[in-house]
């Protein structure tokens, strides 16, 4: 009987598909190697925040008490690990007033991820123990920024816990197969979520690179994917204060943090949703 080769052959493009060293939607050869920098980059003042290898420049949760189990590096890249005992954002050590920030990215199927900026608070939420009576998620935000029960440092080895992260989000989504991506346009990748859709969707499917850039100068902010402007505001926009009222109400700090934005220089974070998600040639230059 002769040996049939394709689910071999198959199951060797699936793994190269998922690799952290494979390129950004053009030949390998044409790309210059993940997590590097071209002179030409470095003459224009970009400089790297992920070396590849380590998490130095990174609020490192493993360092944390207790530690944190939401974050890895595999493979070049900064891995989002699913469903952690622990669920945190990733935050840069430095923080950022003006910027332009790229960074390439993919999502597990069905994957929910993001990168937040312009960050105004964090909210220790404690399963179960914060505000356990509330109907909704915005009400137990709401309940721990105004009465900060949460203590990370004094969680119990059964409890589970997430830090909420008050900030603007560049959403990143499978688009096709998570339900939230289609409770509305600003749900989608590259939207300013819940806030300001994108005006074009040239996203990769789950599993593949993309790449994504924000540009961020006082209060004008511009999302690009795959080389195109998606989205291009002002964080002080009518729109954004009616996304936000419509989501958290007019009375929730929330609302008044990101409308106020009483910091304007801020570290950056990649968000973690429960979901498997992958994060390379993270850089960044400030304007």
């Amino acid at each position: 009987m002769a040996w049939d080769w394709r689910p071999v052959a198959l199951g060797i493009f699936a793994a190269f598909a998922m690799s952290c060293g494979s390129a950004v939607g053009t030949s390998p050869a044409a790309e210059p190697p993940p997590n590097t920098l071209t002179a030409k980059e470095q003459a224009a003042g970009w400089r790297l925040l992920f070396d590849g290898k380590t998490l130095d420049g990174w609020e490192d949760p493993a360092k944390e008490t207790p530690p944190g189990d939401a974050w890895t590096v595999e493979d070049g890249c900064i891995k989002a690990v699913a469903r952690p005992r622990i669920r945190e954002d990733l935050f840069t050590l430095e923080s950022f007033g003006d910027f332009e920030l790229s960074f390439e990215w993919k999502i597990s199927p069905r994957g929910n991820s993001g990168v937040k900026y312009r960050v105004q608070d964090r909210a220790v939420l404690i399963k179960g123990k914060t505000n356990p009576n509330a109907k909704r998620f915005e009400d137990i935000v709401d309940y721990e920024l105004e009465h900060r029960l949460g203590d990370r440092s004094k969680i119990g080895p059964d409890d589970k816990m997430e830090e909420y992260v008050i900030a603007f989000e560049y959403q990143l989504i499978d688009d096709q197969g998570h339900p939230d991506a289609r409770r509305g346009g600003d749900r989608v990748t590259g939207a300013i979520y819940s806030m300001v859709a994108p005006t074009s969707h040239p996203t990769r499917p789950a599993g593949e690179w993309n790449r994504s850039r924000i540009v961020l100068r006082g209060n004008h902010v511009e999302h690009w994917l795959n080389g195109e402007k998606v989205v291009d505001t002002d964080l002080d926009a009518p729109g954004i204060a009616a996304g936000l009222e419509k989501r958290w109400g007019k009375e929730s700090p929330v609302y008044r943090l990101l409308t106020e934005q009483p910091r304007k220089r801020t570290p950056i974070a990649l968000q973690h949703h429960n979901d498997e998600a992958w994060f390379r040639s993270i850089k960044i230059r400030p304007l």
